[in-house]
């Protein structure tokens, strides 16, 4: 985008309305003039028994879109439910009425609770005639489409923007009367349903979205400028973003084409400097022929302008493939499984599961902990992969050498993240064996088929097979052997995923080792930047092998799931790796636990066609989430 060289356009006055700041502004085209909306805040004053800032709503014009001039303050507080401020308005001419939407405070200091969506609505701008509160829950960034949809008011707007760590919702609302607008009882049924008309703008949990300018008809589609702000809630590591979608003319929930990142970053010192440091944030845009024109705020302080060629902004968007970031479908009564206070083995957590598929039962083995924080394994068994009907009350697998013996009481000891592949009659069990004291390192077991579905836990004596004096952990075996060989991955050292072959199972031998043949790396400043490590053995396809992963973020540390496709005939070759995780931290019980936002698979089950992904949240308990395994693949592809 090109910024205009006589940047900013609005900067503050010595009006006491508008000499602390002026900015967010919202355009529009009228036939002789521009007119320009903002939001204007007043300098430090007492106001309502509180030292404060006021938020109104100031007007400009221009004659060409780019030099503003004849400023007013046009809307300022009048009701109890805007007592506090008035802010960030978006306006929209339909019915030769204009509309005009803006956030309006209730409360000082702003919280939740007082931070909702208003109208006001006019027939000249220069009066309003009528004003509303319309969401009586928390929400901003509220703008009309400029025309109808199938005969019907159209909206945008984004919900709980306040209420942290519940997710912002960009959604659609339809209305057959303007009236319903400013219906309490509407928005009410509305906000139980929101999901079903969201729009799905997010790719990562760590992000803010929120509606830009009002959407712009073009013949591709519905153009909506939107704010994108990467890391949210890392004041450090914030990066405010300006980015574009296309979405469909007549469902504007579906997507067409994106950008693939921002547009435009804080890099100006008007954008870095002010208010509050390093802010960009679109709030208007106007099309005159193949000119782009988007207007946004700067450091919460000045008005500013880029534009750029809407025919190659759509065509950039059309060169990404991904138009919506894959996610996993997580069980709506996720955890599938918690700890029992009253069994001593499991009272503390269970978490991390191993998943086993046969005789059209879900066998769910899991790790779980005692008070003391040992790890021994559990059994759980399901008919459907959601609801595990048959808990075994005793472990199915216990610590039974020294190097799984607890050495430090105070630390955590046993067997723990189990992996479980079957090749031929046996399954073959790699977890983390540690006591305490010495790295973890990875042991490897077998029982027979036959004997697991007996349960008869007739367990081989467990080897290790990773050094001495080297962290180990996240093992599993290829369900068959590659080339005649056997395939083993690991991570050795905490970080990347190792990949050894082996000749035969009987080469651990106490002198021979797991090594680090080939890796798979993290990708630096990334979701999965600071280490990655495999969920659960991978699943062969015809376009490759399915694996899924861990990453740990090196900006928030957060754990969460990818995916990557390996060649079929060597797989430490990567043909595609998803760009953003198909499973986050996002729910309260995956947020907070023993160790907070964390998703952590072990194991997973192709049934037909539904891949069942079974995970580890927060350290503390399981939950289950699905895909269609046609669509996983099609969107792994396009990456």
């Amino acid at each position: 985008m090109k910024r205009f060289n006589k940047n900013p356009i609005l900067t503050p006055t010595d009006e006491t309305w508008e000499k602390n700041a002026c900015f967010n502004p919202s355009v529009i085209k009228l036939p002789k003039k521009y007119l320009m909306l903002y939001r204007a805040m007043s300098q430090d004053m007492d106001y309502q028994n509180n030292k404060l800032s006021l938020s109104t709503i100031g007007k400009a014009e221009s004659l060409n879109g780019l030099t503003f001039t004849n400023r007013s303050q046009f809307i300022k507080p009048e009701f109890e439910w805007e007592k506090y401020g008035c802010e960030d308005p978006r306006i929209t001419k339909i019915d030769n009425d204009f509309f005009i939407f803006y956030t309006a405070i209730s409360c000082w200091p702003p919280g939740p609770e007082g931070i909702k969506l208003a109208l006001a609505i006019s027939s000249n701008l220069k009066t309003i005639k009528e004003k509303h509160l319309v969401t009586p829950f928390n929400a901003k960034a509220g703008t009309l489409f400029p025309e109808k949809i199938h005969g019907k008011y159209a909206m945008i707007l984004t919900t709980d923007t306040d209420i942290p760590p519940t997710q912002p919702t960009t959604a659609i609302a339809y209305f057959s009367n303007k009236e319903d607008i400013w219906s309490e009882k509407y928005w009410q049924q509305w906000y139980q349903e929101k999901d079903k008309h969201k729009i799905s703008l997010m790719r990562l949990s760590s992000d803010q979205v929120e509606v830009g300018a009002g959407p712009i008809k073009t013949e591709e589609g519905w153009l909506l400028i939107y704010a994108h702000i990467q890391n949210y809630f890392d004041n450090e590591k914030k990066i405010f973003g300006i980015e574009a979608v296309l979405l469909d003319i007549n469902d504007p929930t579906k997507i067409l084409a994106r950008t693939a990142g921002p547009l435009l970053i804080p890099e100006m010192e008007y954008e870095k400097k002010g208010q509050v440091k390093n802010v960009i944030f679109p709030s208007g845009a106007i099309i005159e022929n193949d000119k782009l024109q988007i207007y946004y705020g700067a450091t919460d302080t000045f008005c500013a302008t880029a534009e750029t060629s809407l025919s190659q902004l759509i065509q950039l968007m059309k060169s990404n493939p991904i138009t919506q970031v894959f996610k996993l479908k997580k069980y709506k009564r996720n955890p599938i499984l918690e700890t029992q206070k009253d069994n001593a083995w499991e009272s503390k957590a269970v978490f991390n599961p191993a998943m086993i598929y046969q005789d059209q039962k879900f066998h769910l083995i899991y790790r779980a902990l005692d008070q003391n924080k040992i790890s021994n394994l559990g059994c759980a068994i399901s008919k459907d992969g959601f609801n595990f009907y048959w808990r075994l009350i005793d472990p199915i697998y216990v610590p039974r050498m020294d190097f799984e013996q607890k050495k430090n009481v105070s630390n955590y000891s046993g067997c723990e993240d189990p992996r479980i592949t079957k090749i031929d009659d046996k399954f073959y069990m790699c977890y983390t064996a540690y006591d305490g004291i010495n790295p973890p390192r990875v042991a490897l077991t077998w029982i027979k088929s036959k004997d697991f579905l007996n349960h008869d836990w007739l367990w081989s004596k467990p080897i290790l097979i990773s050094p001495p004096e080297i962290d180990n952990k996240n093992a599993c075996l290829f369900p068959e052997k590659i080339n005649g060989r056997y395939l083993l991955l690991h991570r050795v050292g905490g970080k990347d995923i190792a990949i050894d072959w082996l000749d035969d199972l009987s080469h651990f031998d106490g002198v021979n080792w797991l090594e680090k043949e080939a890796a798979i790396s993290p990708r630096p400043n990334n979701w999965d930047g600071k280490k990655i490590g495999i969920a659960g053995p991978p699943i062969k396809t015809e376009k490759g092998w399915l694996l899924l992963y861990h990453g740990v973020s090196d900006i928030d540390h957060h754990y969460r799931v990818g995916m990557m496709l390996l060649d079929l005939n060597n797989p430490s070759q990567v043909l595609h790796r998803s760009k953003y995780p198909i499973l986050e931290p996002t729910e309260h019980f995956e947020k907070e636990g023993l160790v907070n936002n964390v998703v952590f698979p072990c194991g997973m089950a192709l049934v037909d066609k539904t891949l069942y992904v079974y995970y580890g949240a927060a350290d503390q308990a399981i939950g289950v989430a699905t895909a269609n395994i046609d669509h996983l693949l099609k969107n792994l592809l396009a990456n």
